[in-house]
Parts: structure tokens; C-alpha cells; sequence
């Protein structure tokens, strides 16, 4: 059973800077609560082929993984997938202005967990849904509120 979650929201800044700061793979552990480390195994800026390692604690497991970007459109959209990692993931964001100074930001994860991780599927889905809401709650309370990012 295929994985796929969609979690969306509207962030009360403009569409350049909430791009910016959710595309950069050095804020990940400022607005993710499951990633505690990123490091980049090729180097910036971010670009179609880089690389990006994570490692996240998820369900109580700590999990290490590689990204790789392979599409990258500045204040529109980014979509990495996994190079490395426990199951194959595709994770995607899309920016989209939703007035003057507000945009409506979409975060996507969708893979195809095997073996034994496939049974699990269903409650990684639920899991998976929490987490990008609180995530991108947690986006939305740093960037609205944070005067350094304005």
C-alpha cells in the first residue's frame, strides 16, 4: 500500500521568503520536529542533483536518509527523493501566492514502504499526516512571529 500524504497551509508572508526559508535545507531542524541533523553531501546552493542528509526520529526510530533534489523551480516548487534511506520516499513543496504578502504552501510525502515496513503503511500514512500539520504549523508560527526572518 502506497504511501501519500498532502498537508497544506497559508503562511502570512510573502511568497519569495517563504520559499526561501522552507527551501533551505539548513532551516529543516528549525521548523521540522523529527529531523535533527542535515548535512549536505554535495555542496550549496541547493540545486536539481544535490544531495542532503537527515537523519529523523519517527514512530521512536531513528532514522538516517539521503535526499536528492530532482526538480527545483525558485518560488514554485521543490522535489527531492530519497537516495538513500529505509524505504523509497518523495517528499514535495509548492508555493503559490495567496494574496499580496501571504502564500499557501503544500507539503507532500508519498513512497512505497516494502517488507515489513508495508504492513505498517496505513499507521505510517497517519503518522506521516500529524507530523507535516505540525511541521508546517510550526513554519507558520516562525515565520509570522519571528522578526529576524522578516
Amino acid at each position: 500500500m502506497p504511501v501519500d500524504v498532502l498537508e497544506e497551509i497559508v503562511i502570512d508572508r510573502p511568497l519569495a521568503e517563504v520559499a526561501a526559508f522552507a527551501g533551505n535545507p539548513d532551516n529543516a531542524t528549525r521548523w521540522y520536529v523529527n529531523i535533527k541533523s542535515v548535512e549536505w553531501k554535495t555542496a550549496p546552493p541547493l540545486a536539481v542533483g544535490s544531495q542532503v542528509a537527515f537523519v529523523a526520529e519517527f514512530l521512536g526510530r531513528r532514522i538516517a536518509y539521503t535526499y536528492e533534489i530532482i526538480a527545483l523551480e525558485p518560488n514554485a516548487h521543490l522535489v527531492m527523493r530519497t537516495a538513500e534511506g529505509p524505504f523509497p520516499m518523495e517528499t514535495s513543496y509548492q508555493w503559490t501566492a495567496a494574496g499580496e504578502a501571504r502564500t499557501h504552501m503544500s507539503l507532500r510525502n508519498r513512497g512505497e514502504p516494502s517488507g515489513f515496513s508495508r504492513l505498517l503503511a496505513p499507521f505510517m500514512a497517519r503518522a506521516m499526516r500529524r507530523a507535516n500539520r505540525k511541521d508546517l504549523q510550526r513554519l507558520k508560527a516562525l515565520l509570522e512571529g519571528a522578526e529576524t526572518n522578516r
